[in-house]
């Protein structure tokens, strides 16, 4: 059985998910273009926010480098809707509901919150290239900068 984990320099298993615009996101539907996927904790939470933001003020400048962008949150359609709309994000955000999507890239991690522990999204971002092979991953992603870098990165693969 092949390995449904997604690891740099091999090609990310195809998904598809629900996603805003009105139809099913489908990985393999992106192959000729580089791809950005953020995954993002929750939806209008202030760093995701900020992130979200982020990526969208620079959405032009990743469209030029030929790279398309993704958010993914295990939030539902609905609130990524309605997050789209309040922050007019012009890209998708895919709603991982079963987080079949975050444990393709392996980013639910024990987090602690008021000295509880639970299980979520580890904030992560992901480069891939027109042949769908995964380049790049950012773990733990700090939201300052972040979006600087990833098309930094875009622009020189």
């Amino acid at each position: 059985m092949a390995d449904k984990t997604a690891t740099t320099g091999k090609k990310v298993p195809d998904f598809s998910v629900a996603a805003t615009g009105g139809k099913p996101w489908k990985l393999s539907a992106t192959a000729g273009r580089k791809l950005v996927v953020y995954f993002y904790p929750k939806d209008n939470t202030s760093g995701c926010t900020k992130e979200g933001i982020a990526f969208r003020d620079l959405h032009a400048q990743f469209r030029k480098a030929g790279t398309d962008v993704v958010g993914v949150s295990p939030d539902s359609l609905a609130s990524h809707e309605k997050f789209k709309a309040k922050f007019e994000f012009p890209f998708e955000l895919l709603a991982d509901v079963d987080k079949t999507v975050c444990g393709i890239f392996d980013v639910i991690k024990e987090k602690s919150m008021y000295g509880r522990k639970y299980l979520g999204v580890e904030r992560s971002t992901f480069l891939i290239d027109t042949k769908c092979v995964l380049r790049q991953e950012w773990r733990k992603v700090k939201v300052d900068g972040h979006a600087e870098e990833v098309l930094a990165a875009a622009r020189a693969l």
